[in-house]
């Protein structure tokens, strides 16, 4: 076993020890807690005045193939044990943040996705969803947006950058078909904003470009939800320089990463991150 494997096998087995029982000491627990179902692991976490717990969408564990990491040489893939893929996850994030909760993304929807049981297992209704920030337009952060062409947040005012929606518009039809849908389910309450604008809870929106035209990153006080800045952990966090297949501007992605990750350890963050490892946080010091 690889030491990046190691490393994330001894955090997701800290966080597990914080495990406690029943929705109501999740809620009013200031410690780390899980629930394990059919769903997955759901788990909470104080980060100082931040409250942020994870939602698992994907049922079965999840392993991205070495082979989306194109610049990743064999001999490096080797070297760190991934050769039966890099651990991954899909990721949401229910945050309570200076008296307001935001969801942040939403998974895949349908019958693949399983936020909504999340949701349910802390006492989350979607009618309870006041707000939703979007971290960019791919399918496994918006499918859970909606219901056919209906709004599964009928009460949520959601929020996504100017510059991924106008990224978006200009792509072929096809790509941009459920970003419309989307966007006409929500059309009065949803709400564009520029990089570096404050939102709702003090959230602060911050530029994260190359995944997406306009992906961005969201700080609520020491929390940093970094939506897609990495695929693999085990991978790219010692080696930024290398992209997954599905970064779209691969140049801009590199420096967003390495922007971030830096500011991060300078700045003490903990990283909640929408392809971690499970339980998709990453708490400092980091040794990256």
């Amino acid at each position: 076993m690889g030491k990046w494997n190691y490393a994330w096998l001894v955090l997701a087995g800290a966080w597990m020890l914080g495990s406690c029982g029943g929705n109501a000491s999740k809620q009013d627990s200031g410690q780390a807690s899980n629930d394990s179902s059919e769903v997955g692991i759901v788990q909470t976490r104080q980060v100082e005045e931040v409250r942020v717990t994870w939602l698992k969408d994907n049922a079965e564990d999840k392993l991205m193939p070495a082979s989306l990491f194109a610049s990743a040489s064999d001999s490096l893939i080797k070297s760190l044990s991934l050769e039966a893929g890099i651990p991954s996850s899909v990721s949401t994030f229910w945050v309570e943040t200076n008296g307001i909760q935001v969801l942040f993304d939403a998974g895949y929807g349908g019958t693949a996705g399983h936020l909504l049981a999340g949701l349910d297992s802390i006492g989350v209704a979607p009618e309870d969803v006041k707000y939703v920030y979007l971290t960019h337009f791919h399918h496994d952060h918006i499918g859970g947006m909606l219901n056919g062409d209906s709004a599964v947040f009928a009460n949520a005012e959601v929020y996504a950058s100017k510059a991924e929606y106008d990224g978006w518009m200009a792509m072929d039809a096809d790509k941009k078909a459920e970003v419309e849908k989307l966007a006409e389910a929500y059309k009065n309450r949803l709400h564009f904003f520029e990089f570096g604008d404050t939102l709702p809870g003090k959230v602060v929106a911050l530029k994260a470009v190359g995944h997406t035209p306009g992906h961005t990153v969201y700080q609520a006080g020491k929390l940093l939800i970094i939506g897609d800045l990495i695929h693999g952990a085990a991978l790219q966090l010692r080696h930024p320089e290398i992209c997954a297949s599905f970064d779209m501007n691969q140049e801009e992605a590199i420096q967003s990463r390495t922007q971030f990750l830096q500011y991060a350890k300078e700045n003490g963050l903990t990283l909640a991150g929408m392809h971690l490892p499970a339980p998709a946080f990453m708490a400092p010091p980091f040794d990256f």
